[in-house]
């Protein structure tokens, strides 16, 4: 077993993002990737920010990202128990997104919505597409299905559907050669939240629980970078319930 003795701090993860910069990485959006798949730098890291629990923790990594002048995209979802992006606090920090010029991408419960609310998947796309863009006046080109409490699997909806059919780019784990990314990458991720986890090409590195950092000695030429922003604290893990 191949382990870390990372600790999500704000400061270790920011840290990791200077060491990575260092070493000559270029930074990428989402779309940045579908844009320049045929045509990447050498080294690259498409960085990706699910917005799973708390915005406010969104907007301190987006100040990391504006101080090293990196750009990411920042999954939002809109119907989590956890938070409201339209309150006066959280639409403030997703304009400071915007504005500081990162992608924001729609974090899609389509198939949770389908079955909760008797309504057709497709029908609850566009509604909270339309809702999105027009709230923080911008045009999503990308969703990131999340994985919740039902037990139900958002990719399902994708899986005879096509993201431009709903005037999207991409779907964040695509398969097909629209995008791509997931088989094509080394993929890194924090989501078990006081643990890593990667992928090579689309199969799993078992027992691999090296921090992001630890793996930029290998010098991987592409990677893809998942992080959500509640996992990081400057103090203590309980600070979003203090």
């Amino acid at each position: 077993m191949t382990n870390s003795n990372f600790i999500f701090t704000f400061e270790n993860i920011e840290r990791q993002y200077k060491a990575a910069q260092d070493f000559g990485y270029t930074f990428l959006t989402c779309s940045d990737y579908y844009h320049l798949k045929d045509d990447l730098p050498e080294f690259v890291i498409v960085n990706r920010v699910d917005i799973d629990i708390s915005v406010s923790n969104a907007g301190k990594l987006a100040q990391i990202f504006n101080n090293f002048g990196i750009k990411a995209t920042f999954f939002v979802r809109l119907h989590a128990h956890e938070y409201n992006p339209f309150s006066f606090s959280n639409y403030r920090i997703l304009k400071f997104i915007k504005e500081s010029g990162h992608e924001i991408g729609y974090h899609s419960e389509i198939v949770d919505q389908a079955v909760i609310w008797n309504e057709n998947p497709e029908v609850c796309l566009f509604r909270d597409l339309n809702i999105l863009n027009n709230v923080l006046d911008i045009s999503v080109k990308g969703v990131a299905s999340h994985g919740g409490m039902t037990g139900l699997n958002n990719l399902d909806f994708w899986k005879t559907r096509a993201p431009s059919e709903f005037g999207l780019y991409y779907e964040a784990y695509d398969e097909t050669s629209n995008f791509g990314l997931f088989n094509d990458c080394f993929y890194i991720s924090d989501s078990e939240n006081t643990r890593w986890k990667c992928y090579d090409k689309g199969v799993l590195r078992a027992n691999d629980r090296r921090s992001f950092g630890d793996h930029l000695c290998d010098k991987h030429k592409l990677i893809y970078l998942l992080i959500h922003p509640e996992i990081y604290y400057h103090e203590h893990p309980y600070e979003l319930n203090s």
